[in-house]
């Protein structure tokens, strides 16, 4: 069956498959700033990506063939716009569920003056499943996700070993998965469930955690956890087959 023909997510639900009903995000809607909305309205021609344009043209997105980065939740957007304006060489799509972090983030792109940054308001799972080639990816990305610290909630964490294997198939060869988190116990989580993964190497050379990468922006929230003596671990598993 071709990429382009595969059932998406959503018509294999409508045909009674059972998918997924584990989510591991709580929709909080929010409310749109005029700023936000303005920006919705203004850049979502030229920048929105949608789940029912299915398997997406990399090129034809974009309009060159640059490397593409993927990032998982972007939260406000602030570091992934850094990222893509000190990065004009690679392309970027930023997935994220609350509207108001998708318009904050065209809001700072546009102010910006960043070409090289595409959005989907969507969960993540479907997006990579329905819209992302395989093996299209040069880095994916997943900073601070929920940390579902109690301990009956683990389940609800996105890294899975599921989940790093359907990445993987994303993943170029030699492809990255970058995740950080100011959870130990989740990057201990994050640490056992990549190590178990097959397909995957660990860039550390202590086979545990590496140093924050400097493409990687230091957040206000992360500057304020250092202050208060909180860690940051970063773990970086490159795809070897």
């Amino acid at each position: 069956m071709s990429e382009s023909s595969k059932p998406t997510l959503e018509q294999a639900q409508q045909d009674g498959k059972h998918i997924r009903t584990i989510r591991s995000f709580v929709k909080r809607e929010g409310r749109l700033t005029k700023g936000q909305a303005a920006a919705i309205d203004k850049c979502w021609p030229t920048m929105g990506l949608t789940h029912d344009m299915g398997m997406l043209d990399f090129e034809a997105v974009f309009g060159n063939t640059n490397d593409v980065v993927l990032e998982i939740g972007f939260g406000m957007g602030k570091s992934l716009v850094e990222m893509a304006k000190n990065n004009p060489q690679l392309n970027y799509i930023g997935i994220e569920v609350h509207k108001p972090g998708v318009g904050a983030c065209l809001m700072d792109a546009d102010a910006a003056g960043v070409t090289n940054l595409r959005v989907f308001e969507h969960d993540a799972v479907e997006v990579l499943a329905d819209c992302i080639p395989d093996s299209s990816l040069t880095t994916l990305q997943l900073f601070f996700p929920d940390p579902w610290h109690k301990k009956r909630h683990h389940k609800r964490r996105i890294v899975q070993l599921d989940f790093a294997e359907n990445l993987r198939r994303k993943l170029k060869v030699t492809g990255v998965f970058h995740m950080a988190t100011d959870w130990e116990n989740y990057a201990e989580h994050m640490l056992e469930v990549m190590s178990a993964a097959p397909g995957y190497k660990n860039q550390s050379t202590t086979q545990d955690y590496v140093p924050r990468p400097e493409h990687r922006p230091l957040t206000k929230f992360e500057q304020r956890g250092h202050r208060l003596g909180h860690g940051v671990w970063d773990l970086m598993f490159e795809r070897y087959e």
